[in-house]
């Protein structure tokens, strides 16, 4: 394996070849580490610093270090965060790299979902619907948020479904999820709605049309993206 991973830290490479995998993956103390890896201390809290960044471990007072099960979406939120952070104008890049990847896994994403989930669908229009109905509305962005994982959580590709929950978390963090504008809510609604319906149907095509249909109302929006919020 090191032949060809001489870009990772001694760390990482200390979590993939040497660690033993326990049941709630708890490493040994950095003193132990120190010992066992021949790193000073003092590199060690640099390298898994890195490694904690890149959700590959994480350190708590009570449970020590522990390495957590792999995820791609620590490290692509912390990339992007930072590009949109110097030029807020990549979110557009980011949001239009999200839209080719949903209608690219779509039928194979729907076609695994089942009657639970169709139900799960289903209750989250409808508390959608609900919260635009209240005086005053109130902005169903967490229903928007999981119907789309929803709708892609039973792919087993977990490239994509960390870049999925990725673009929720960056969408969140620019202010993409306090947009109030009544009418576009209420078309946004109006598709998912159909996105539904086309799949408890089986009737996947239409579906998908409603989902490019969908995507393409982002691009009628402001986006309130500031610097600021990342400060």
């Amino acid at each position: 394996m090191r032949g060809n991973s001489s870009h990772l830290s001694e760390f990482i490479l200390y979590l993939i070849e040497t660690a033993p995998i326990s049941n709630d993956g708890r490493l040994p103390s950095l003193a132990e580490l120190s010992k066992k890896t021949g790193m000073s201390i003092a590199s060690l809290r640099e390298q898994m610093e890195a490694a904690r960044t890149f959700g590959f471990v994480e350190a708590k007072p009570k449970t020590g270090i522990r390495r957590l099960p792999y995820s791609f979406r620590p490290a692509i939120c912390q990339s992007v965060t930072y590009a949109v952070s110097i030029d807020p104008g990549t979110f557009q890049s980011f949001s239009d790299m999200r839209n080719r990847i949903e209608s690219a896994y779509w039928f194979q994403a729907v076609e695994l979902l089942t009657q639970e989930d169709i139900m799960q669908l289903r209750a989250l229009v409808q508390l959608a619907k609900s919260k635009l109905s209240k005086h005053p509305i109130q902005i169903p962005h967490l229903e928007h948020r999981n119907l789309h994982l929803k709708i892609f959580s039973r792919l087993n590709n977990l490239f994509v479904v960390g870049f999925l929950e990725a673009y929720w978390d960056v969408y969140e963090a620019i202010g993409m999820d306090v947009y109030t504008d009544f009418e576009y809510l209420q078309r946004v609604w109006e598709y998912h709605d159909r996105m539904v319906e086309a799949i408890a149907n089986g009737d996947y095509t239409s579906g998908h049309q409603a989902l490019i249909d969908h995507m393409t109302l982002i691009q009628q929006r402001s986006q309130p993206l500031s610097r600021q919020r990342f400060e």
